[in-house]
């Protein structure tokens, strides 16, 4: 049989632990990739143009004539396993580990050889179960025309490979990694095989994102060394004032709270949450409370280098505990820039409240509405009512009661006096003309979901940003009021700049699903399609998600995945009724096409 050569992309995929899963059961996880392979595998091999060269038990191989189609097909594939995985125990979960090479092939008959297939291989070994992993061919050909990130996992050593191979992980655009986040699709961990080598090799990782023109900072949580677990929130809540603080200074960047606390409780590299955040300087401390004293010590760390910039201690009575975070961050800042502008800072240390009880109460109702549970809610509101009494005039208390009632009535738990309540809430913080972004933020929000006042919430929102431009969560509820006005490319925009902000945000799902709903909007229902699976990925046990993936499958006439979508939401909350829905949408067509594609998957009126 003669041979012939040629360039191909080639795909090379296996099942993740499939040895342990046929011992545990071996007909039903036969039956399971039989389901996979036809219902999953097969169709986007073909919507993507691809060619099945060869089958294995747990794998196979694919070819492809544009490496674009090759590593998209992949991601989609990635993409969707975690909805299959739904309601699987994890040790029983379907993973699959993908790895893609561009290079030129033996072609005999059917089958390929050669270097090009063989590296695919040893790069699909390396990946992480539920990762896509390239070579440098691949990623110089696609990073310009594809809106995925590649983390650049080095030159590695391959079995029968002369030459090191520089591997490189896919993740989407707007994900970026974290160190312990589990059931994540593209790993957010070093890969198993790749980053192991790495480590023993002596090597670190090459950053994944530039480091900004303006310094740079991320603040970790403060280790709580009270001997009191109840005592979390207090160190908590220190470190958010930190970073407050630090983010009002305009020539900063400063990395989020949701992004800095994905760390918290585990031993870190200092050099390792730099690439991974994209900072130069990291803060790190720890907090004693006991009885009415308080010590907190800081070090600020430059994270290029490991080099020790700055460390100090602080004690103090309770009493003075806004003045002792005021001297933190005043001499972090001034550690970093010797030449601080004196008038801006008069401002950016500006408190919300002077009543300490009252911030108190406000830091346990913040760490209970972190958890977006009914019964927390009910927490939080009695306690914010509670700060509310002792300081009639805390804006950030009345802003935050407005927000879990907004967020109570977009999951369906309130009554519209709670909504009555929240649009007073934020009427009274915005007439109070507070220095306050946060408060002002949240006050837009319950403007322009429950009172559909979106030029109003936008205007708010102006004037919070102007004040805190660092606010990854100013800029996500931006997104969001945009989305509800129906203007699609102003809202992707500052989505882009809040993840960027925040990049390992645990509410990255509210901002992906914003750009998800943001493209529906735009007509641009395929590409929806990629941010909506994130954020089911991002927020598996959130139903309303599954609202904008029913639409997006039934104008894509996917009406099986539609009802399997309404199905999932069903399963995560069995009262849900299209009745009680309350869209917040400018555009009264986009909402009766929305509950039109509800009724067509299934819903219950």
């Amino acid at each position: 049989m003669s041979q012939t050569r040629r360039l191909a992309a080639i795909l090379a995929a296996d099942v993740a632990g499939y040895s342990r899963l046929m011992g545990a059961d071996e007909e039903g996880t036969l039956e399971r990739l039989k389901s996979m392979r036809r219902e999953l595998l097969d169709p986007k091999i073909a919507e993507h143009r691809g060619r099945v060269v060869k089958t294995t038990g747990d794998g196979l191989l694919v070819e492809f004539a544009s490496v674009v189609d090759a590593v998209r097909c992949a991601v989609a594939v990635q993409r969707a396993m975690p909805e299959r995985n739904t309601g699987v125990a994890a040790d029983s979960r379907i993973e699959l580990r993908i790895g893609i090479n561009l290079g030129d092939v033996i072609v005999e008959g059917d089958d390929l050889y050669g270097d090009g297939v063989n590296i695919a291989a040893r790069i699909e070994a390396l990946a992480d179960a539920g990762g896509v992993f390239v070579s440098n061919t691949v990623h110089d050909h696609v990073r310009d025309r594809l809106p995925f990130a590649f983390d650049n996992l080095g030159e590695q050593q391959v079995k029968n490979i002369a030459r090191p191979v520089r591997v490189y992980r896919v993740r989407t655009a707007l994900t970026h990694p974290v160190a312990s986040a589990p059931g994540s699709p593209l790993s957010r961990t070093a890969g198993e095989g790749a980053e192991r080598q790495r480590r023993e090799a002596g090597e670190g990782s090459s950053p994944v994102l530039p480091l900004p023109e303006k310094p740079s900072i991320a603040v970790l949580p403060f280790a709580n060394m009270s001997g009191d677990p109840e005592q979390e929130y207090f160190a908590d809540g220190m470190v958010e004032e930190i970073i407050t603080g630090l983010s009002r200074v305009g020539w900063f960047f400063v990395i989020a709270r949701n992004s800095s606390f994905t760390y918290k409780g585990r031993a870190v590299d200092i050099r390792q949450v730099g690439r991974d955040l994209g900072v130069r300087y990291v803060l790190e401390g720890s907090v004693r409370k006991a009885g009415n004293r308080v010590r907190i010590t800081g070090q600020l760390i430059d994270a290029t280098d490991g080099r020790h910039v700055w460390a100090d201690r602080f004690d103090g009575d309770l009493d003075d505990i806004f003045e002792l975070q005021d001297r933190i961050t005043h001499s972090v800042v001034a550690a970093i820039t010797p030449t601080l502008r004196r008038a801006e800072f008069a401002r950016a240390w500006a408190k919300p409240t002077s009543n300490l009880a009252a911030y108190d109460l406000y830091l346990r109702a913040l760490e209970r509405h972190y958890t977006q549970l009914r019964p927390a809610t009910d927490v939080a509101i009695e306690l914010l009512q509670r700060a509310i009494e002792m300081d009639p005039g805390y804006a950030g208390a009345k802003a935050l009661l407005s927000t879990v009632y907004v967020w109570r009535t977009s999951a369906g738990w309130s009554n519209p006096a709670e909504a009555r309540t929240a649009i007073a809430l934020a009427r009274d913080v915005v007439s109070s003309g507070p220095d306050d972004p946060d408060a002002l933020g949240n006050a837009a929000h319950t403007f322009s979901y429950l009172a559909h006042d979106y030029e109003r919430a936008l205007a708010i929102l102006a004037r919070a940003i102007k004040l805190n431009p660092n606010s990854a969560q100013t800029l996500s509820i931006t997104g969001w009021v945009y989305v509800h006005c129906c203007d699609p490319e102003p809202a992707i925009d500052v989505f882009q700049r809040a993840v960027r902000l925040s990049p390992l945000d645990q509410e990255m799902g509210l901002m992906l699903w914003g750009i998800g709903v943001a493209h529906l909007i735009a007509g641009r229902n395929e590409q929806s399609l990629t941010f909506l699976h994130d954020t089911i990925r991002e927020m598996p046990n959130y139903p309303m998600p599954n609202l904008s993936l029913i639409l997006a499958f039934v104008r894509l006439n996917r009406l099986g995945e539609a009802r399997a979508a309404a199905d999932r939401l069903l399963q995560i909350d069995p009262s849900w009724r299209i009745s009680r829905t309350s869209p917040p949408f400018r555009d009264q067509s986009f909402i009766e096409e929305s509950r039109a594609a509800m009724r067509l998957a299934g819903l219950p009126e």
